[in-house]
This record gives C-alpha cells, structure tokens and sequence, in this order.
C-alpha cells in the first residue's frame, strides 16, 4: 500500500462525477502505474528512439543559435520592410501553446472540474516548456542578445531606464511572471509526489535526490493544509495571467498603426486562439503517451472527450475573430484595412491564408461528431493540424501586414533561410527533449490528486 505519510486526505466527494478513471483502479495500482515510469523505466527503447530524435533536433538549434550569434540576424529572411520573421512568430506561437497548461490546472482548479487531475501534471510542465522556448525568440531577435539585461529596469551608471511605453518591455515583464508563476504552481504540486517517490525510491541516490526535492514533506495534516492552501492561492493568482500575457502580446501587434494590426479585437482573439492551440499540443502529447505507457486507466475517454470538446469551442472562438476582423476591414471604410484583406486572401501569400482556413476552421469541424472526440488516431491528427494551423495563422498575422504597407514603394517579400527553418525545428527539439527527460525523471500524472479522486469515488459509493 501507498506510505501514510503522502496519502491525501479524505474529501467531502460533493457532486463527484462517475467514471472518472478507469475501473478497478486503487491507491496501490495508481501509485504503482504512475510511478513505475519513473523508477523502473518500462519500454526504454521507445524513449531513447524519441529521446535521440529530439535531441538531434536540440543539437541543430544549438547551431544555429551559435551561427546566429557570430554572424548577426542577418543570416534570417527578415529585411526591410518585414523586420519581424520567424523569430516572432515562434515566440508568439510558442507562448499559446503554454496557455493550457495554467487553464487546465488554475481555471479548472477553481471551477472544481474534477477531469484535470489526470492531465494537469503534463500540462504544466508543457507549459514551462513551452515559454522557456518561447522566452528565447525575442532575446535571439534583438540583434544584441548579451545585453538583454537593458530591458529590465534596474539602476546603472548611464542612467538608462527601459521605455515602458515599449511592448518588448511588456513582454519581458508579461513572460517573466508568467514562467515564475506556473514554476512555482508546478512544484507546489509535485511535492507530495516527490515524497511518494522517494519513500519508494530502490536506489540510495534516488531517495537522496527525491527527499531532497520533497521538502521534508511527511504528509501531516498541518502539511497537506499548507499545500492546499498555497495551491488554491497560487491557482488564483495564475488565472489572470492565461488572461493577461497573451493579451500583452497581443498588444505588440495591437498598438502599431500597421493595416491588419491596429485591432481591438486582438486580445480577445489572441487568449482563445492560445487555449486553442494549447489544448492541440496536449492531445499531441497525451495520446502517445497514454498509449505507450498504458495509462488507459487514468486517461480515459472521457478526458480526450472533455479537452476535444474546449479545443472545438476555442476554435469557434477563432473562427469568429477572422470573421470579424474581415467584417471590419470592409465596415471601417478605410482603404488600407480592405486592401490588406483583400491582400492576404489573394495576394502572393494569399495560399497560406486558404491553408489556415482549411487547418484551423475547416478540419476542426469533425469534432462535432463524437466518433471522432474518441478515436485517438483521428484526434491525434486533427490536433496536429491545427498546431499546424495555428503556426500559420501567427505566419500570416506577422508578415501580411508588414510585407505590404501604406507606401507601395516600400512594399517586399518575405523568404525564410534555411537558418529560420533551424531555429524552428530546433527550438521543437528543445521542447521535446525537457518533455522526455521530465517524463523519465517526474511522475507525469499526479498521484496524490488521483487517489484523492479514487477517495471521493469510494466515499460516494452506497
């Protein structure tokens, strides 16, 4: 049986819903389950071989990152008038994908939604992942990158203060908060897990690393009400953030008077279209890894369902801001907004625009059928593609509206280098490789909030 000492407290099962998990499922086999990934390694070959892929793709984004650093961001497509190219449009990218992390685990947290505890865990560590690769885009892109230290606002001799007034500073600040936030909101509910760990730990180095890590947390009633506590606090306090950081950087599109930027409807646009793509990247992880792993039990239908469901309401969201954001350009009557429509449908990147119709509204409409919520495989793809999809649609936002401006002399063409290609897939390869080594090295489902799960179940039972 699990230790007494990080067995979570029996809850009042109020309004508990059935067939959360997996039948027949109990303390011993959850923490057995979960667990094992971590101490006893099943199926090594099939996290080397993705394990080798990503960090051969980590090892390319190394490359050009040094390449970029010795020779200066010309080396990138981006030129006059398009001074923002891939380097945006990934970091914009990128800080979507972290969004369902902190929704998941914040905003259903205090929603007593029941469903997250299996997929929370994952969800914020890809969301910690997925800023760390999106915090580097704009350094990398500042032409100066080793004096990134002036955008933050602290006293020096030359009396240099950052321009407030400046997105890029919001952005430092907007990021910042964001990363140490969900950092903390993430270990604060790792810790009785830490502790189940090392209590279980077969090797000396391993009881070290996890007690160490742990806390000296021993489960105590006066334990579980301080994490509690701490981690409805922070939950609070990370809700506003899924808010706030994608609506700031929304506003480095926002504020400028480039046709196609200059919207109000941005922020709104931009949170649905980061909680849409965050819930793609989940159901990319999670279906693999519940498959590999069998972890059918604790991820169940009814979970793929539930983030399907959110994924296809976020999407109608989306597909109600490229709507307006064309009602506009026409209704506004001002000659450079209905050009640029006119321009990104039809204009020479006008392929890409019908690309990302098709990816992110067209496809996504099969999740209306349950059919396809269910199957894995259909859902798998259906997920990549808006990941896809959404990538584009950040690709057609950023370098439509610059490549074509008020004056037509000043008009040019944007082509991605091989080294803009790199930093892409590398900064994947990053992302993956802290996903496989946090699978190998942390429980990637949370074992004290699922046994507190099977003890509602068992407490609502006649």
């Amino acid at each position: 049986m699990t230790p007494p000492s990080v067995e979570p407290p029996a809850v009042t099962p109020l309004g508990y819903p059935k067939r959360m998990l997996g039948p027949g499922q109990t303390y011993e086999s959850v923490t057995n389950t979960i667990g094992s990934i971590v101490l006893h390694h099943p199926r090594p070959k099939t996290w080397w071989a993705g394990f080798a892929v990503a960090f051969g793709l980590l090892m390319m984004f190394l490359c050009a990152v040094t390449v970029l650093l010795l020779r200066g961001i010309g080396i990138w497509g981006v030129n006059i008038p398009i001074a923002w190219g891939f380097a945006i449009v990934n970091f914009v990218w990128w800080i979507g994908i972290g969004h369902a992390g902190t929704f998941i685990s914040a905003i259903l947290l205090l929603l007593n939604q029941h469903w997250r505890t299996s997929i929370n865990r994952l969800t914020e560590a890809m969301t910690l992942f997925a800023v760390a690769c999106a915090g580097m885009f704009p350094l990398l892109h500042l032409g100066r990158p080793w004096l990134f230290y002036w955008l933050l606002p602290y006293p020096d001799t030359m009396g240099l203060w950052p321009q407030f007034r400046s997105p890029l500073v919001w952005d430092v600040f907007a990021v910042s908060t964001y990363f140490t936030v969900s950092l903390i909101f993430w270990y604060a509910g790792l810790i009785p897990d830490l502790a189940t760990l090392r209590d279980r730990a077969p090797k000396r180095l391993q009881q070290i690393i996890y007690g160490m890590l742990a806390l000296g947390w021993r489960g105590s009633a006066l334990h579980w009400q301080r994490q509690q506590t701490a981690y409805l606090l922070l939950a609070g306090l990370a809700t506003p953030l899924v808010l706030s950081v994608h609506s700031v950087v929304s506003f480095d599109f926002a504020v400028a008077i480039v046709p196609g930027w200059h919207s109000t409807i941005f922020p709104p646009y931009f949170v649905a279209g980061a909680i849409y793509s965050g819930f793609a990247m989940v159901l990319n992880i999670v279906i693999p890894l519940r498959r590999l792993y069998g972890l059918k039990g604790l991820i169940t239908e009814r979970h793929l369902n539930n983030m399907a469901n959110v994924m296809l309401a976020t999407g109608m969201m989306v597909a109600y801001g490229y709507l307006m954001e064309a009602f506009m350009a026409w209704y506004s009557g001002d000659i450079f907004e209905e050009y640029m429509m006119a321009n990104r449908a039809f204009g020479p990147y006008g392929w890409i625009f019908w690309a990302l119709m098709l990816l992110n509204v067209l496809i996504p409409q099969a999740l209306w059928s349950r059919r396809v919520r269910t199957n894995t495989v259909a859902l798998f793809i259906v997920a990549l593609f808006v990941n896809v999809g959404m990538w584009v649609e950040r690709f057609v936002i950023v370098i439509t509206s610059l490549h074509r401006d008020y004056v037509p002399s000043a008009w040019g063409m944007y082509f991605p280098t091989k080294w803009d290609w790199m930093t892409l897939f590398g900064s994947v390869g990053l992302f993956l490789t802290l996903l496989f080594l946090f699978i190998r090295l942390l429980p990637a489902i949370s074992m004290s909030e699922v046994r507190t799960v099977i003890a509602k179940h068992q407490e609502v039972k006649p």
